[in-house]
C-alpha cells in the first residue's frame, strides 16, 4: 500500500478556498482501521455541510461538520457519504476486506476508531466524534443492510442520506397534522432532498397538495417526473391562492424566494422550514418577514426522536419500505456520472459549489 494518499483541504472560513493535498498514512494504533474510500457522492447536501462546517448550534454543542474529520486549527475535511473497504485493521471485529457504508472525508482513505463492532457494523469512537450525532458515526456492513440491492449500489451515496432527510420531513408533517395546511410549497424542487420529500408525501393517501418551486427552465422536466402535484416557477409564486393555508419547505436557503412566499401568504403561512444552505452565497434577506418564524430541520435529531418512539428495528423497517419503493423510480429521476481520482474530486466540489450542476445528474467520485 502507498505511504501517502490524496485528500482535499478546505478553508474553514472561506469554502471557495480548496486544494488537493498529499496525506501521510501514519501507522495505526490499537482499535483503529484504515479504509480505502471506494466511492462517494458529491451533492448540494455536501455544500450545506461546508457552510455549517464551523459550530452553528446544530449539534447542541460547540462543534460543526469540520469536527468529524479534522482537528481544530487545521483545514476542514468535507464529510461525504459513500462506501469503503478496510485495507488495514488493528481492531477486533473488523477485518481487512470488510466493506462499509457510512460517513467519510473527501479523501482517498481514512482512519476510523472502532467501537461496538458486531455483525451489523461498528461505531466510530474517535474522541472528537463521541459528542456528535450518532447517525453520522455508524458504519454499516454492506451485507447487513436490509434494503441494499447490488443494482442500486451507485444510487446509495447519491440519494440515501437525502432521501432519508426528505422522508423525515414528510414524517414530521404527518406527525404535526400537516400544520393545518392545504398546500406544501417545496423550494428547490429539483434537489434530491426535495424529491425525497415529494416522493414520501406522495405515498400518503390523505395529505396536502404538494407544489414544487423551481427555476423556469426546470419546470417542464420536474413536472414530468410526477413527484409533485404541481410544479411552478419562482416568478409564479404570486399566482398561488394567498388565502389557502400553506407551508414552505426551503431546501436551499435562498432568502429572496423565502421573502416572496412569506410576503404573499402572510399569516396564512403556517410553517416555514429551512433544511439546507446550498445557495450559500445568496443574500439571506430574512429580517422582518411576515408570517411564522422560520424553523430549521435537523435530520439526526428527528431520527433520534423516531428511534425513541418506535425502536430502532421498526424505524429501519419503515425506512427500508419507502427506500425500496423509491429505488424502483430513482433511475428515471437521475443518472450517475462517475468521476475518478483526486483532480476529478476537486473539480466536482468546485462544480457543486458553483450551483451549476445538472439536477438530473448524480455525481459519484471513485477515489
Amino acid at each position: 500500500m502507498s505511504s501517502t494518499s490524496w485528500a482535499i483541504d478546505i478553508d474553514r472560513d472561506d469554502i471557495t478556498q480548496v486544494k488537493l493535498v498529499e496525506d501521510s498514512n501514519a501507522p495505526l494504533t490499537t482499535g483503529q482501521v484504515r479504509v480505502h474510500i471506494d466511492s462517494y457522492a458529491m451533492t448540494a447536501n455536501n455544500i450545506t455541510y461546508a457552510v455549517f462546517g464551523k459550530p452553528a448550534g446544530l449539534f447542541g454543542n460547540d462543534q460543526g461538520y469540520w469536527d468529524f474529520f479534522a482537528e481544530l486549527d487545521t483545514p476542514g475535511r468535507l464529510p461525504v457519504w459513500g462506501f469503503a473497504t478496510v485495507t488495514e485493521s488493528a481492531a477486533e471485529g473488523v477485518a481487512v476486506g470488510d466493506r462499509f457504508y457510512g460517513y467519510y472525508p473527501m479523501a482517498e482513505s481514512a482512519v476510523l476508531t472502532v467501537g461496538k463492532a458486531g455483525p451489523g457494523g461498528f461505531t466510530d469512537v474517535t474522541p472528537r466524534r463521541t459528542t456528535l450525532p450518532p447517525i453520522y458515526n455508524n458504519y454499516q456492513r454492506i451485507e447487513a443492510l436490509p434494503d441494499y440491492r447490488a443494482a442500486d449500489h451507485d444510487y446509495w451515496p447519491v440519494f440515501r442520506p437525502l432521501f432519508l432527510t426528505g422522508w423525515l420531513i414528510a414524517d414530521q408533517f404527518e406527525d404535526e397534522g400537516d400544520y393545518g395546511v392545504q398546500q406544501i410549497l417545496i423550494a428547490s424542487a429539483s434537489s434530491k432532498t426535495a424529491i425525497g420529500l415529494g416522493f414520501a408525501l406522495k405515498l400518503r393517501t390523505d395529505r396536502p397538495e404538494t407544489i414544487g418551486l423551481t427555476s423556469a427552465a426546470n419546470v417542464e422536466a420536474i413536472a414530468a417526473q410526477g413527484i409533485y402535484d404541481r410544479v411552478i416557477s419562482y416568478d409564479q409564486i404570486m399566482t398561488l391562492n394567498a388565502t389557502t393555508p400553506a407551508a414552505l419547505v426551503d431546501m436551499a436557503g435562498n432568502g429572496a424566494v423565502t421573502r416572496v412566499v412569506h410576503s404573499h401568504f402572510g399569516n396564512q403561512l403556517q410553517a416555514s422550514i429551512i433544511v439546507g444552505k446550498s445557495h450559500w452565497d445568496a443574500q439571506a434577506d430574512v429580517e422582518g418577514l411576515p408570517g411564522p418564524e422560520r424553523q430549521g430541520f435537523f435530520a439526526p435529531g428527528r431520527s433520534q426522536k423516531r428511534i425513541a418512539d418506535w425502536g430502532g428495528a421498526a424505524f429501519g423497517q419503515k425506512i427500508a419500505k419507502a427506500w425500496l419503493a423509491f429505488m424502483d423510480v430513482a433511475p428515471r429521476l437521475a443518472s450517475v456520472d462517475k468521476r475518478s481520482g483526486g483532480d476529478a474530486a476537486l473539480a466536482a466540489y468546485r462544480e457543486m459549489l458553483s450551483g451549476q450542476t445538472d439536477p438530473k445528474i448524480g455525481i459519484v467520485v471513485v477515489p
